[in-house]
């Protein structure tokens, strides 16, 4: 890791962090909150985001302010200039490229404007252009994230452990009564999230239900997550769930499924957003991957002490361009059911080491 020389304002200063889209790529930039806040605990972190994911957000206790961009964008162009000279910002970087936002942090005065040189309007409203390829590196997506810092920190190449630490999920709201009393705390609460809005390849339906097959119902609890029009989508699925499964697609708002992922033990999931989530909270996290870049394991895999992902063993580019992506009906139920029942063993495990007398032992 290389040093340099860092500016005045990480003693006592204010950041902002640009990051305006989904809900996974978020939650892999809020580790950049807390490198930052632990290193310069005197540094006040403002994070700008999407309505979606401010939820997300505010449970991260290294965002110190939360800026929602849909509402801000809607102002005049005076107002959204007030607004930014008004946070009194030493220093944003822009994460997520966004052409509108670089251009108003620079009419606001701030000094210090770091952006990708990849992007041609950063080199009119940014004046720190850190250099590197996010389509051709090997490095995972949070790690690419503190290459934006080198302007500020030097090279920082964080571990996995580390991003997880500095992530800090640790606001979540309490689990709604309607949704507790659906939880045994005897089995291993399971969450299910088969769709990810064309943000990545996704497992078969019937893959789904061979999983939920294959694992014993005295042991397990089902829930199915998504939105309504994601429901819709998977009616086959919905139709034949186990008696120990329940249908939750259209019933939570991003609160409610953070506080349903923080309850549960795990999560099944292709590369998407929920799937980040749950390996951030430290919950069993199984990502389902296609074997092609940039959307392969080593870019986009969840980080956690308890993730893992599953793969074809091969490279593949022959599906890049289907809806059918062949590598995906490759990852076999059996591999993802074996890993899950450890796991629930492991839990069974806990639970004997917490209450020696329970009746599981």
């Amino acid at each position: 890791m290389g040093t340099k020389k860092t500016p005045g304002f990480l003693t006592e200063g204010n950041i902002l962090i640009s990051r305006t889209d989904s809900i996974g790529d978020v939650v892999l930039t809020l580790p950049l909150a807390g490198y930052l806040k632990t290193r310069f605990p005197g540094t006040r972190i403002i994070f700008l985001g999407r309505s979606y994911t401010e939820p997300v957000i505010k449970a991260c206790k290294y965002v110190d302010e939360f800026i929602n961009r849909d509402e801000f964008i809607a102002l005049d162009e005076a107002s959204k200039v007030d607004r930014f000279v008004m946070l009194k910002a030493d220093c944003v970087v822009h994460v997520f490229p966004d052409k509108e936002i670089a251009r108003l942090c620079k009419k606001a005065g701030i000094p210090f404007r770091i952006g990708t040189s990849h992007r041609w309007y950063h080199w009119m409203y940014c004046n720190h252009l850190p250099s590197f390829s996010r389509r051709r590196s090997e490095k995972h997506e949070a790690v690419l994230n503190f290459c934006l810092l080198e302007p500020l920190t030097g090279v920082m190449y964080p571990t996995d452990e580390e991003l997880f630490q500095y992530t800090g999920l640790s606001h979540v709201q309490p689990l709604p009564a309607r949704i507790k009393q659906l939880l045994n705390p005897v089995r291993f609460s399971l969450i299910l999230h088969p769709k990810s809005k064309g943000s990545s390849r996704e497992w078969d339906q019937e893959k789904y239900l061979a999983l939920m097959h294959l694992l014993p119902a005295e042991d397990f609890s089902f829930f199915i997550t998504g939105t309504k029009e994601d429901g819709e989508q998977i009616s086959t699925l919905l139709t034949h769930l186990p008696v120990n499964a329940a249908d939750l697609t259209g019933k939570l708002n991003l609160v409610d499924l953070l506080a349903l992922i923080q309850a549960s033990d795990g999560i099944v999931a292709s590369s998407t957003g929920p799937l980040h989530l749950g390996a951030a909270l430290g919950k069993v996290a199984v990502g389902l991957y296609p074997p092609i870049k940039p959307m392969h394991p080593g870019r986009w895999r969840p980080i956690g002490p308890r993730a893992t992902t599953f793969s074809a063993e091969k490279n593949c580019n022959r599906c890049r361009e289907g809806s059918k992506c062949l590598c995906m009906d490759e990852i076999d139920p059996a591999r993802v059911a074996e890993y899950l029942l450890e796991a629930c063993v492991q839990k069974k495990k806990n639970n004997c080491a917490e209450a020696f007398q329970s009746p599981i032992c």
